[in-house]
């Protein structure tokens, strides 16, 4: 089979094309033929060595065993099982949550032994991929590629919004609310929870559009003012953050929220270090949460949401399998709405 892997810690040049093998499902395994793969940062701060020091970078503390094959979003066929699995998945069209790990029911995302197709097994930049039997989910929507852009984004905007707990009619501000897991953020926060949205992106000329998803106002982070245009939209200070950029916009969040706000962070795009003056976090009573993917029941609240229209696929371009680099590169760039896609065959 096709397939691309990262050979070691560095630029896109470590992502190779290369022929192998096609892997042979365990017992409790299936094999799935790739339709449609989605980029997310995780695979890119991975190559890059973003997760970790000392040359080591991952989701477990002993780094990347390379190569590897990147890739979590994944959606395709199941065209061979292992002797453990039932017949009637063969041909099944499937959505794979993307990682193990021995937690139980509610924890598993914060287990210990938690392990990330793609970085520590190998993933979707490929035409075919193993994976359990049991971690293989009914696609949510007709379209393989309209499936496949929800897995990790979409986890980890689910359980953004499910630990600050919103109310219908609350303010939220979304950070990124263009990329892939701030424009889930958006429709999840507004179509499924009932919030008011306040978007904040770079450029306005997707203003309407972001709208769409369910935004009630969109700022501009190149405001000179942006704080003050914030409460000015709001009447006064928000309610709760949900936040993908980090350091850019995080003194910025921790002025608008209200005595008692909840700012959520899952991801860091502008900058992985900031000043905290910690009398801000006592004296306004601010929780504060880390996050990233979610549970298995979250998974499927958000398969059901998804097939019931609720939250769209907001998708920006597509690439074939054979241009990962440039996806990547390309992935990188600002000014996009929604997801990146590689699509191992023509659709």
């Amino acid at each position: 089979m096709k397939a691309v892997q990262v050979t070691g810690y560095g630029d896109v040049e470590m992502l190779e094309t290369v022929d192998i093998s096609i892997p042979d499902p365990k017992e409790n395994e299936v094999l799935v033929k790739v339709k449609a793969c989605a980029i997310n940062n995780t695979e890119i701060w991975m190559r890059e060595g973003a997760y970790g020091k000392d040359s080591k970078s991952g989701w477990r503390p002993e780094g990347v065993q390379f190569p590897r094959i990147p890739g979590s979003d994944i959606t395709g066929t199941i065209v061979k099982v292992g002797n453990q699995v039932e017949e009637s998945m063969m041909g099944k069209d499937v959505v794979l949550f993307p990682f193990t790990s021995s937690g139980e029911e509610g924890t598993e995302h914060i287990s210990a032994d938690m392990s990330f197709i793609g970085s520590e097994y190998d993933g979707g930049y490929a035409e075919y991929v193993v994976w359990p039997a049991d971690l293989c989910y009914d696609m949510p929507l007709p379209s393989y590629s309209e499936s496949a852009v929800f897995s990790v984004s979409g986890l980890t905007a689910w359980h953004m919004v499910n630990q600050i707990q919103i109310q219908p009619g609350e303010t939220v501000m979304v950070t990124g609310a263009n990329g892939g897991v701030g424009s889930l953020n958006v429709q999840i926060a507004s179509k499924v929870f009932g919030a008011k949205v306040i978007a904040i992106v770079g450029d306005l000329n997707g203003e309407e559009r972001i709208k769409e998803l369910g935004a009630t106002h969109v700022l501009s982070y190149k405001s000179d003012n942006l704080s003050e245009e914030i409460l000015r939209v709001n009447q006064g200070p928000i309610d709760s953050v949900l936040d993908v950029v980090g350091d850019a916009l995080f003194s910025t969040s921790l002025h608008v929220l209200k005595n008692g706000g909840k700012f959520c962070i899952s991801g860091s795009a502008g900058g992985q270090k900031t000043n905290l003056d910690f009398r801000t976090l006592y004296l306004k009573h601010i929780t504060m949460y880390g996050s990233v993917l979610g549970t298995r029941e979250e998974f499927k609240d958000m398969l059901q949401a998804i097939a019931e229209g609720k939250i769209k696929p907001v998708i920006d371009k597509t690439f074939p399998l054979d241009k990962a680099r440039e996806a990547q590169t390309y992935f990188k760039e600002k000014g996009k709405l929604g997801k990146i896609l590689l699509l191992p065959e023509e659709q």
